[in-house]
């Protein structure tokens, strides 16, 4: 048995287009900085004592071929004018040794406030629940942003929304990744 537990991680996006859909994905994942890696897709824990960094200084630490943890959100289209889109979103918990919430997100439509809100919407409930946060969840995300981090358990929430339109006669691929470094 493994026992990584992620010490650092970043946020990446990225969007590709391409006449077919794989390689539509490979410039996707160009853009985002890591089509290097061999990506293992994970759920949706942020490790407790991890740290964010910026795309730039995550990137550095890694290697061609490395196998290499993420969350990652995938959306495309071929339809000209159609509005694509993907996001991660993160709740962090008031403590660092807590663990907190990353969730994944796609939708056609949707604008990047939107397609960002929903995310951390989704990673601040997950949050909420397993710190015992008392909330309705049928108020708007707004309001339930404010109890959570009134609450002084959940201390912020962020997402990485990609959203762009599709062309005619190309696949539009948007991603977007929460990255693990160790």
């Amino acid at each position: 048995m493994i026992n990584f537990v992620p010490r650092q991680a970043f946020f990446t996006k990225g969007i590709g287009r391409h006449k077919n859909k794989l390689q539509s994905f490979e410039l996707a994942l160009r853009d985002a900085g890591i089509e290097k890696l061999n990506l293992v897709y994970v759920s949706s824990i942020f490790p407790p004592n991890c740290k964010m960094v910026t795309v730039e200084e995550g990137v550095k630490q890694l290697n061609p071929g490395q196998i290499t943890f993420c969350v990652m959100a995938r959306n495309a289209t071929n339809e000209k004018g159609r509005l694509v889109g993907s996001a991660v979103g993160m709740a962090f918990p008031a403590s660092k040794e807590h663990y907190g919430y990353i969730s994944e997100h796609t939708a056609f439509g949707a604008d990047e406030q939107e397609l960002g809100d929903f995310a951390e919407d989704l990673a601040s409930t997950m949050l909420a629940t397993t710190q015992g946060v008392d909330f309705n969840p049928e108020t708007a995300y707004d309001e339930r942003r404010q109890i959570y981090l009134m609450s002084g358990k959940i201390i912020d929430s962020a997402s990485a929304p990609c959203v762009t339109t599709g062309l005619a006669g190309v696949w539009t691929t948007t991603v977007s990744a929460a990255v693990f470094l160790p």
